[in-house]
């Protein structure tokens, strides 16, 4: 029962811990900080399991995680008004193409680093985006601006 208790307190950490980290840190980890996230993985084992090196202890953390990850998983679903608190919600970073940087200080966001993601999703000029939005999983989306040219005429069969 010691490991499943250690287990859920670390658990707890852990998700306030990544929370708190931000979007965007998730999004994108540089190699380091995917290292320090493997070293953190092994400090969690170590003060879940403590001194229990069994093949149950471990099992009985694993599982544990697993549980309270789904439980999480559960809440969100059937409560929705939790998703916001839990998940986080998104956030927009641009607006008819204007950047918004009010938004994008709260999650440390860089304008270089959304017209990075920009080029890559094909868009030359914020003026370009109608909207961009910050996703709960670090992740940009961009929507495009509908073009001010001449619209294109669908093709009539009936018309010679």
């Amino acid at each position: 029962m010691d490991i499943v208790l250690r287990a859920t307190v670390m658990f707890v950490l852990l998700y306030v811990l990544l929370r708190l980290l931000g979007k965007r840190e998730l999004g994108q980890m540089t190699p380091f900080e995917l290292v320090v996230l493997i070293v953190m993985g092994d400090l969690i084992q170590q003060g879940v399991t403590h001194n229990d090196f069994s093949l149950s202890g471990a099992t009985l953390a694993i599982v544990t995680f697993a549980f309270w990850g789904l439980v999480l998983s559960w809440v969100t679903y059937l409560f929705p008004r939790l998703e916001k608190l839990l998940d986080g919600e998104p956030r927009i970073i641009i607006r008819d193409g204007v950047l918004l940087e009010k938004n994008l200080r709260r999650d440390r966001i860089t304008r270089r680093e959304v017209e990075s993601e920009m080029r890559l999703a094909g868009i030359s000029t914020m003026h370009d985006v109608a909207w961009a939005i910050l996703e709960p999983q670090g992740k940009i989306s961009f929507i495009r601006r509908e073009s001010d040219g001449p619209s294109k005429q669908e093709y009539d069969p009936d018309e010679k």
